[in-house]
């Protein structure tokens, strides 16, 4: 099975006020890749149709079902949920076992691994509504090593947290990519974009540009994309394409 995703002219909408036009390309088996692009400009959404999150109005999106791990905005999540680090990382295992199966001492081991991993270790009985911001970012990578997904989404994965943090969770993207899985990013630090990530889409509503990060984050295609991004009319109406 390929862990390539293939997109087929995806419109993605939000009440019909489309988030998303007539999106075609591939992220690659293997690949690592920043979507940028202005506030509003569809980015999250897009992570979310990949992830079976979020309905596609027209097109299609080919990925491997039940190989993706996403990892969503932290202020998308509601940690006021009486839960311990040890049981949010153990949910890394959910997909496989489901719902009513209990995790046995290898998969609890498993997760204790995960937060050590993360630099987490003495965090298992801590409950997640203590954590700072970066702290609370690891517990939510070490979910993601439990999940051992082959395609990875991260929206935002470095926002709001301390250097070091990112430096850290930054270092494990670079594992993944070093494994082979296909990992996708939202970005929104071109700087960090064009040292690390080799691919890079420029998104804003319509594609600007999609390729080698260099080519796709050139001036002329940041000005394209601030263009298009002022000339959003939130009174508009709908889309008549969108479904």
């Amino acid at each position: 099975m390929s862990d390539a995703i293939r997109l087929h002219g995806v419109t993605l909408s939000h009440d019909r006020h489309p988030a998303v036009h007539h999106l075609s390309g591939a992220f690659e088996a293997g690949s690592l890749t920043a979507i940028v692009g202005p506030n509003g400009a569809g980015k999250t959404t897009l992570l979310r149709a990949i992830a079976g999150l979020h309905p596609v109005d027209e097109g299609r999106i080919e990925c491997p079902a039940g190989r993706i791990a996403l990892l969503p905005q932290m202020s998308a999540l509601d940690r006021s949920f009486p839960i311990s680090c040890l049981d949010v990382a153990m949910l890394g295992h959910w997909r496989r076992l489901g719902a009513f199966r209990s995790v046995a001492p290898a998969g609890r081991a498993e997760a204790e691994a995960a937060l050590e991993a993360v630099g987490l270790a003495g965090f298992a009985r801590r409950p997640v509504g203590s954590l700072s911001a970066g702290q609370f970012q690891r517990l939510l990578f070490a979910r993601l090593l439990v999940q051992d997904a082959p395609v990875i989404l991260l929206d935002e994965p470095f926002n709001a947290v301390d250097t070091r943090t990112a430096a850290d969770l930054l270092r494990l993207v670079r594992e993944w990519h070093g494994q082979g899985r296909t990992v996708v990013a939202v970005l929104h630090d071109l700087e960090l974009v064009r040292r690390e990530f080799p691919e890079t889409l420029l998104l804003a509503r319509d594609p600007v540009a999609w390729g080698g990060t260099e080519a796709a984050l050139a001036a002329s295609n940041r000005l394209r994309a601030r263009m298009m991004a002022e000339g959003w009319d939130a009174s508009a109406g709908a889309c008549g394409r969108a479904a």
